[in-house]
C-alpha cells in the first residue's frame, strides 16, 4: 500500500494541476459551499452548547451565511488565485472580507427573521471559517507542491549562503519553484548555527564542504545582496574550493523594489567581484539637470551614452534627443527606451557630431537644456592607427557640440572624458585632452552655458573593454592575452559612472574637471585569473602544466601605459558628493587654442603622422608618446610622487583580485 501512495497522489496532484481554470473555480466554489454552512454550524453548537439547540433555527441562516461568505471571497480574488502560489497578502484580504460578510449576515438575519441569532456565534463563526481558509489552502497548497513533478534531479538541490532578510525570502520564495529547492543555510554567524529559518537548518560555513556531500548539493546561492565586493570574492573562493557551482541573488543596486524570487537568482558576473557597493544617487543632483528639460546625449548608442540615457529616462525629462552616427546602435537604444513607457519624448538623429549643421539644428529647433557628450572614438590601438579621423571625430566633434551648445545657449554642456587624457602616450587620450581644452576655452568665454568635464577610468562591460575579450579567449580554450603583467586600471561599473557623471554635471560651475572615484586600480592579470576560477577552471602555468587555460604575455601596444592616472597635476577638492573630486587644470587661451587644432587639422588632411605627433605636443604639453618600455618606464618614474593626491586617493594595489591556487 505505501509503495503505490506516493504514484496515487502524484497522478492526483498532475490531474488538479492540469485541470482548467473554470473547472478548478468550480470545484473550489462547490467545496465551499459546503463547508462554509457547516462551519457556521460548528460555530453555533460551541456558543449554543447543543446540537439540537443550533437545528432549531432551521436550514436558512446557515445557507445564508454561506452564501454571503462565498460573495465575499469571490471579491476579495480567492478563487483567482493559484493555490500553489496563495501568499498571506491574500488571506489577509480574505480575513477582512469575512469580517464584512459576518457584519452583513448579521444585518440581514436581523431583517429577516425576529429571531435574532446570538451574536458572539457570528463571531466565533469568523474565527472557524477563516482557520478553514488557510487550513484548507495550506494543506491543498502542500500536497500539490510536494507531488507535482515528481522527485527533482539532484543538480537543482540548493543551499543559500546567508540566512538572513533576503536568504529567508529566498527560501520562501523557493518553495514555488520548479527549478530549485532549497535545503539548507549556510553562516558565517555561530549565533545561527544549528538554527532554523524559514524553514531551513543552518550550518556554519566551516562544514560547508561536509553538508553539501552529504545533502548532494551542487549549487550554492549567495544571498548576501549588501556584501561588499571583497567578502563576496571571499565567499566565491571558499565554495569553488569545495567543488561546488555558485550563483547569486541580484545586488541591492539591482533589487530596485527590494522582492526577491526565484527569478532573482543570476550568474555572478565580474561586476560582482570587481564593482563597490554604490552610493545611491542624491536625487537633488540626479534630477537637477534632467526632470522637466530638453536633453540632447551625443554618442548615445555607445557603452556610456546609452546607459546615460537610461539614467536620464527615468528622471522624466520633457524630451530626450539620441545623437548617433551609427544606424543600429541609435535604433537599439530608441527600441530599448520606448519600451519603458516613460512620458518622455524621445527623438533619435542619424549623423555625425561633426557635422555643425545637424547639431545647431537640433539645438536651436528643439531647444536643448542639458547636452552629454560622450560621442567620441576610444580604442587606443584602432585610434593610433587611424590618427587623422580618431582627431577629426574626438576633436572636431567637440568643437561643435561646445560652439553650438554657446551659440544657442543651452544651460549644461557636460564633456564624457577619460583617465587616458591625464599625461596621455596616445593619440586618443591626447585627442580627449584636447577636447577639455576646448571646454575648458569655451568656459572662459563669455556665454551662459556652464561647460564642465567629467573623468574617469574604464567601465565593466563596455564595448572594447577586456572583459568580453577574456571571456570570449576562455571559452575558445585559451590563451588569455595580456600586454604587460604589471598592467593595472581602474574599473567602474557603467550604471554607477552614468549615475556619477549626471551628478557631476548638476554641480558645475563652470570650467571644471570632476574626477571619478574610481576605488582601487586593479591588475589586469588578477583580472584574468579571476576569470579564470570563476569558469571552474585552472591557469596552466610552469606549477600545473596539466592547467586549462594558459595567459600569455604579448607586449605593450602602440601608445599603451602601464599605469592610468586621473589628475594631471597634484591637487583636488572634494566636491559636494562622496565620491565625485573637482580640480581645475590648466588652459589654453582661446585663440592660441584654435590656431593650432588648425594647424593640427591641416596636417591631419595631409596624414602627416609626424606632423600630428609635433603639434599635438604644443597643445597637450604633457603628451609623451611612447617610444619604447624604457620611456614608458619614465613616464611613470616622474609621475609617481608618493606625496602627490593622486597616489594618496587611488593607491594602486598588486593583488587585489589574486585568488590562492
Amino acid at each position: 500500500m505505501s509503495t503505490k501512495y506516493p504514484s496515487i497522489a502524484a497522478r492526483l496532484s498532475k490531474k488538479l494541476v492540469s485541470m482548467n481554470r473554470w473547472s478548478k473555480f468550480v470545484l473550489m466554489l462547490a467545496t465551499d459551499f459546503v463547508a462554509m454552512p457547516f462551519c457556521f454550524l460548528f460555530a453555533m453548537v460551541l456558543r449554543l452548547g447543543d446540537l439540537k439547540l443550533a437545528l432549531d433555527y432551521e436550514v436558512t441562516p446557515y445557507l445564508v451565511v454561506g452564501a454571503l461568505t462565498i460573495i465575499v471571497f469571490a471579491a476579495s480574488g480567492l478563487y483567482k488565485a493559484v493555490i500553489r502560489f496563495i501568499d498571506r497578502h491574500l488571506l489577509t484580504l480574505t480575513g477582512i472580507g469575512l469580517g464584512l460578510a459576518v457584519v452583513a449576515a448579521y444585518s440581514i438575519m436581523f431583517l429577516l427573521n425576529d429571531q435574532i441569532l446570538p451574536r458572539s456565534a457570528l463571531v466565533i463563526y469568523w474565527f472557524i471559517a477563516f482557520s478553514y481558509v488557510v487550513g484548507s489552502r495550506i494543506m491543498v497548497r502542500t500536497f500539490l507542491r510536494s507531488n507535482a513533478g515528481g522527485q527533482r534531479q539532484q543538480k537543482n538541490i540548493i543551499a543559500i549562503y546567508g540566512a538572513g532578510e533576503a536568504g529567508a525570502q529566498l527560501a520562501q520564495a523557493l518553495r514555488a519553484s520548479e527549478k530549485y529547492r532549497a535545503v539548507c543555510f549556510f553562516d558565517d554567524k555561530l549565533s545561527l548555527q544549528n538554527q532554523n529559518v524559514a524553514g531551513l537548518r543552518v550550518f556554519h560555513t566551516s562544514r560547508l564542504a561536509e553538508i553539501t556531500q552529504q545533502l548532494g548539493i551542487r549549487l550554492i546561492v549567495l544571498a548576501i545582496p549588501s556584501a561588499s565586493t571583497k567578502r563576496r570574492r571571499q565567499v566565491m573562493h571558499q565554495i569553488h574550493e569545495a567543488g561546488l557551482e555558485t550563483k547569486t541573488v541580484q545586488t541591492l543596486f539591482e533589487l530596485a523594489d527590494d522582492k526577491i524570487s526565484a527569478q532573482s537568482i543570476r550568474e555572478i558576473k565580474i561586476e560582482d567581484l570587481l564593482g563597490r557597493t554604490p552610493v545611491p544617487p542624491r536625487l537633488d543632483l540626479f534630477a537637477k539637470c534632467v526632470r522637466g528639460k530638453s536633453v540632447l546625449v551625443t554618442g548615445a548608442g555607445g557603452s556610456i551614452g546609452s546607459e546615460l540615457c537610461r539614467q536620464i529616462i527615468a528622471q522624466t525629462p520633457t524630451h530626450l534627443h539620441l545623437l548617433d552616427h551609427s544606424e543600429f546602435a541609435l535604433y537599439s537604444i530608441k527600441q530599448e527606451l520606448q519600451s519603458r513607457l516613460s512620458a518622455t519624448s524621445i527623438h533619435a538623429h542619424l549623423g555625425s557630431v561633426c557635422d555643425a549643421r545637424l547639431v545647431e539644428h537640433i539645438m536651436q529647433i528643439h531647444r536643448i537644456d542639458t547636452v552629454y557628450h560622450a560621442a567620441a572614438y576610444k580604442h587606443v590601438p584602432l585610434v593610433e592607427a587611424n590618427m587623422a579621423e580618431g582627431i577629426r571625430n574626438n576633436v572636431v566633434g567637440t568643437q561643435t557640440v561646445a560652439a553650438a551648445a554657446k551659440k544657442f545657449e543651452v544651460q549644461t554642456c557636460v564633456l564624457i572624458s577619460t583617465d587616458k587624457a591625464v599625461r596621455p602616450t596616445n593619440i586618443m587620450g591626447a585627442s580627449k585632452r584636447i577636447a577639455e581644452l576646448i571646454f575648458q576655452a569655451a568656459a572662459k568665454s563669455d556665454s551662459k552655458t556652464t561647460f564642465c568635464m567629467v573623468r574617469f577610468g574604464n567601465v565593466l562591460g563596455s564595448s572594447g573593454s577586456v572583459v568580453p575579450l577574456f571571456k570570449r579567449q576562455i571559452e575558445l580554450g585559451g590563451p588569455i592575452t595580456i600586454t604587460h603583467p604589471d598592467v593595472v586600471r581602474y574599473f567602474m561599473l557603467i550604471p554607477e559612472a552614468a549615475q556619477l557623471v549626471i551628478q557631476a554635471g548638476a554641480m558645475a560651475k563652470g570650467g571644471e574637471v570632476f574626477v571619478l572615484d574610481m576605488g582601487e586600480p586593479i591588475k589586469i592579470v588578477d583580472l584574468a585569473r579571476t576569470m579564470i576560477d570563476m569558469a571552474g577552471l585552472q591557469e596552466k602555468d610552469e606549477q600545473t602544466p596539466n592547467g586549462d587555460i594558459e595567459i600569455r604575455y604579448v607586449g605593450l601596444r602602440p601608445g599603451e601605459k602601464l599605469y592610468e592616472e586621473l589628475l594631471i597635476e597634484d591637487k583636488a577638492s572634494p566636491s559636494e558628493h562622496p565620491r565625485i573630486m573637482c580640480t581645475t587644470e590648466y588652459s589654453l587661451a582661446p585663440e592660441i587654442l584654435n590656431k593650432l587644432i588648425e594647424q593640427l587639422l591641416q596636417a591631419c588632411n595631409s596624414n602627416d603622422h609626424e606632423g600630428i605627433k609635433a603639434i599635438m605636443q604644443k597643445i597637450v604639453r604633457e603628451y609623451l608618446p611612447r617610444q619604447s618600455d624604457h620611456t614608458e618606464d619614465n613616464v611613470y618614474s616622474r609621475s609617481s610622487n608618493p606625496h602627490s593626491v593622486q597616489t594618496k586617493l587611488f593607491e594602486p594595489v598588486s593583488a587585489l583580485l589574486s585568488l590562492p591556487k
